[in-house]
């Protein structure tokens, strides 16, 4: 039983040593901290939470996402453009969906950067 209260203390003082060793030697200081805080959206996630949020950023990202969802819906179109005569149609007829969308964004001002 000493045995193992004894070892149990050896593991315990050591592990405290090795701890202190680690506080003493690392090269984290207190100017770090604004480093490891999260970022989000440009907005400290610390302070109030309500502040304005700039909606031209949020449109940007969803315009973003939709047309690189539809230029993954592109490529493997373009890899079977020979096989088949109605799949050249329906390939053409979703290209003009997207060049109309983009259209309509252009004129809607939502991809413009200054405001």
């Amino acid at each position: 039983m000493f045995s193992i209260q004894s070892s149990m203390m050896i593991i315990f003082i050591l592990l405290i040593m090795m701890i202190t060793i680690l506080n003493l030697t690392s090269k984290k200081t207190f100017y770090d901290k604004e480093k490891n805080s999260p970022f989000e959206c440009g907005f400290d996630p610390k302070t109030h939470s309500r502040i304005p949020f700039s909606l031209h950023f949020f449109l940007i990202a969803i315009i973003f996402l939709i047309f690189d969802v539809e230029i993954a819906l592109i490529l493997p179109m373009v890899m079977n453009m020979s096989s088949s005569q109605m799949l050249i149609y329906t390939s053409n007829f979703f290209i003009i969906i997207l060049i109309s969308g983009l259209y309509h964004e252009w004129h809607q001002g939502a991809l413009k950067w200054l405001k």
